[in-house]
């Protein structure tokens, strides 16, 4: 596609040719992309700060996180279902509209100053619901909306600038908090999915095949199943995260407010912190722009250990200077898994059953995350908030040492662009993941958690809502 520009010497038109794997659909969902995260990302600020605002504990954040996260568990594996049965498109508009119109309920809520525990609670619930079908049809466009040849740089651009939007999403959401109350962002949060949905509403899909008519739900459940078990790498990475989404989730969702409001100065340096993790994604993906590492996994695996820092920076807790340097570093780690993760991906698995792989994914990644955010405010009880931050850390690095014992995780590498394990997504062309995670970050943010978690959910995380 061409763009041009005038010159400011001659007034002569340049004409610019859009990088190939910048297609139509790709440009678009980027964009969306773009605007979700930039409500997303204070939005999670501005929700933990909205229980506390009501008077809530530590604990109660945690319930709001976990009421959120229970429908996105429970609802993953068919949302992945439906999202191989319908056109994609459709299924992220649906979800785009459910998560405006309960993140304007709760903004009224919080404004008005009516909110509940359990009002916030059901809210959360129906943002988590929108997310379990958004995400793996989210997946399956991106990754099927760029070619194999240029997967890696079209890959990190996306996160690139998905993450460039949580630096200023989260460092104006920390900010507008202190200054105009956590309403104000909520409400914010929900426009930006309205705009969101409507540019997705315009994704080009009049070229791509119809899918043959399937047995049923259940079987195609059972096809995604036998594609992940199937393969060593992918449960193994899966089974991970299982674990350092969740204390990575109750560490920085939970405590992270916590500490914040007790050390650091409150919600604008919680949210420099944020932000700061954001621009170490950004110089990640700029640097994944560049590199193409041949051993894909082992690359991303070893980029996990970083994960470990945050949960001990608060543990001490550090300065925020310190703190801003760990979470950047952390940033550019994790955006070098996610990009390597994606790639796996989009190499390994077939287009047509990406979002049922990918719904596992998210599931595994997510399945014990409700228990985390919920056990988060007793476990601080019972042996003290800097005991369950250590404890998180030494989870994660034992975690990602054991997945580097797997064979297949060592030694997965990087085929040319015409190899036969590409027919799938790249197949598609311009058709147009999370993390997950993330997911997320991990992540548009995966609100299921902030800085790494929302990125990180097996680092599959492309975007969210």
């Amino acid at each position: 596609m061409l763009t041009s520009r005038t010159d400011g010497r001659d007034g002569t038109r340049r004409r610019f040719r859009r990088p190939a794997w910048a297609g139509r659909n790709y440009t678009l969902l980027t964009t969306a992309a773009v605007v979700a995260n930039l409500g997303s990302a204070g939005s999670l600020i501005a929700a933990a700060f909205a229980v506390l605002g009501t008077g809530g504990s530590a604990t109660d954040v945690g319930l709001v996180a976990t009421a959120r996260t229970i429908p996105l568990v429970v609802f993953l594996l068919i949302g992945g279902a439906v999202a191989d049965r319908l056109p994609r498109h459709r299924v992220m508009v649906a979800a785009n509209a459910l998560n405006c119109v309960s993140q304007g309920l709760f903004a009224i809520l919080v404004l008005t100053g009516e909110a509940r525990l359990w009002q916030m609670a059901v809210l959360a619930a129906l943002g988590g619901t929108g997310q379990a079908f958004f995400a793996p049809a989210s997946e399956g466009m991106v990754l099927s909306s760029v070619s194999g040849e240029h997967a890696s740089r079209a890959f990190a651009f996306f996160r690139m600038s998905m993450n460039g939007a949580n630096i200023g999403g989260a460092a104006l959401g920390g900010a507008l908090v202190a200054a105009v109350g956590p309403g104000w962002v909520l409400a914010v949060d929900a426009a930006a999915f309205a705009v969101a949905g409507a540019l997705r509403a315009f994704l080009d899909v009049h070229h791509i095949p119809g899918r043959a008519p399937t047995a049923g739900l259940l079987k195609d459940l059972r096809d995604g199943w036998r594609e992940v078990v199937s393969r060593p790498w992918l449960w193994a990475v899966v089974g991970q995260f299982a674990v350092v989404n969740a204390v990575v989730v109750a560490a920085e969702a939970v405590y992270g407010p916590m500490v914040a409001e007790e050390h650091l100065g409150g919600p604008r340096p919680w949210g420099l912190a944020l932000a700061a993790f954001g621009a170490g994604t950004v110089g990640g993906a700029l640097l994944m722009m560049r590199l193409k590492p041949r051993r894909i996994l082992l690359t991303g695996i070893l980029c996990v250990f970083p994960l470990a820092l945050p949960s001990a920076a608060l543990a001490v807790p550090v300065p925020v200077t310190a703190l801003l340097l760990v979470m950047f570093g952390t940033g550019i780690a994790l955006e070098v898994f996610g990009v390597m993760w994606m790639v796996a991906l989009h190499q390994e698995i077939p287009e047509e059953k990406f979002s049922r792989v990918s719904s596992y994914d998210w599931f595994g990644s997510l399945a014990i995350t409700p228990v985390a955010t919920a056990l988060a405010g007793p476990v601080q009880d019972l042996i003290g908030r800097t005991a369950a931050l250590w404890g998180c850390s030494a989870l994660i690095a034992l975690l990602t040492a054991a997945v580097l014992c797997v064979p297949d995780v060592r030694r997965l590498t990087r085929r040319p662009a015409a190899a036969p394990g590409l027919s799938g997504a790249s197949a598609a062309g311009a058709e147009g993941g999370g993390p997950v995670a993330p997911v997320g970050v991990a992540g548009d943010a995966r609100d299921a958690g902030v800085a790494g978690a929302s990125a990180a959910g097996s680092g599959s995380g492309a975007s969210a809502p």
